[in-house]
């Protein structure tokens, strides 16, 4: 029976941080039983390989081992190449280099990420948290620091209702593209959509995914509330290379209209639209129950202001105001 890859990468891995010089291919493919194993004729046939069954087998235990040292370079095992005076070549993992700094944590930093992982026990994110806590006890949590004892009036919670959140969260972590059914504000019927998930945002009690959308070539942010039915993943890699730092904070602000260098003319209802009123430069009262605001005219601004239904009207410029009746229309008919 095939060695698990699990247990083939532990053992190189070991193998490589156990040496105390560079050990070579051929040393690594007789020390280790999966690639004894790959190295047999018929993948552990016990006869004797004739000279084209041997050059076979070598190319197996070569793309298994490149396959191999590839995995752990990117799970983050430091890997040195080294050439000794014959030309050979060898392969080490050096423990200073692979070693993390101790971790120590005075009790308000051990009780910040405990209040930290206090926000996430919830159905869906429970163990998770609770096994991060056991980390922390592990690392320095002091035991007189209890995470989730009340701190105050305020409960921390960041709600988690949608189903798409789960496997966008595994899909996002383990970079697997995916496959969901998404409803635009604006259109009555949801459209297909294939994306390489990127990270999670939560932006005024919503949860965003930041992707590279593939039918359309380009970075997107999907609102979970609006993915129908199941999100399916699909098995092949990345397309598009992932940002060093997926600032998705901004990217959902400047689609959610933040970032705006224009500014727009509304009549709001009086005692409705705090958030609104929160982004206003001018306020200026009516009478009759309205009030006047100009406020940041940016990208996405028309699908916030339809989440105010009545009780804002927009007054200019004109294309922001077709934008908002197009998608009240559409909501209509949907």
């Amino acid at each position: 029976m095939a060695i698990a890859k699990a247990e083939r990468l532990m053992n190189l891995a070991l193998c490589l941080l156990g040496a105390r010089r560079p050990l070579s291919k051929r040393e690594l493919r007789d020390s280790i039983e999966a690639y004894v194993e790959a190295s047999r004729p018929g993948g552990g046939a016990a006869s004797r390989p004739d000279k084209g069954a041997a050059g076979s087998s070598d190319d197996s235990f070569n793309r298994m081992f490149e396959r191999d040292k590839d995995d752990l370079r990117e799970l983050g095992l430091v890997i040195e190449t080294v050439e000794n005076l014959d030309g050979e070549v060898g392969y080490l993992a050096r423990r200073d280099s692979n070693r993390l700094p101790p971790i120590t944590l005075d009790a308000e930093e051990a009780a910040a990420l405990g209040l930290a992982a206090k926000v996430w026990q919830q159905a869906r994110l429970a163990g998770a948290a609770s096994g991060a806590l056991q980390k922390l006890r592990a690392a320095g949590l002091p035991e007189d620091v209890d995470p989730y004892e009340a701190h105050g009036a305020l409960e921390p919670r960041i709600p988690v209702h949608e189903a798409a959140f789960e496997p966008l969260m595994l899909a996002c972590r383990d970079r697997r593209p995916v496959l969901f059914d998404y409803r635009k504000a604006s259109a009555a019927r949801p459209e297909p959509r294939h994306v390489e998930p990127w990270a999670l945002e939560c932006w005024r009690g919503h949860w965003y995914l930041a992707g590279f959308d593939r039918d359309r070539g380009a970075e997107r942010v999907f609102r979970l509330s609006r993915i129908t039915g199941k999100v399916r993943s699909r098995g092949t890699g990345f397309t598009a290379p992932v940002p060093d730092v997926v600032t998705v904070r901004e990217t959902v602000a400047s689609w959610a209209g933040e970032t705006a260098d224009r500014s727009a003319l509304i009549r709001l209802r009086s005692g409705a639209g705090y958030p609104l009123r929160a982004k206003a430069a001018k306020v200026r009262e009516l009478g009759n129950g309205w009030d006047e605001l100009e406020i940041p005219y940016g990208h996405g601004l028309d699908a916030w202001l339809v989440e105010f239904g009545p009780d804002v009207v927009v007054l200019e410029p004109a294309e922001l105001r077709a934008d908002v009746l197009d998608r009240l229309r559409a909501v209509a008919e949907g």
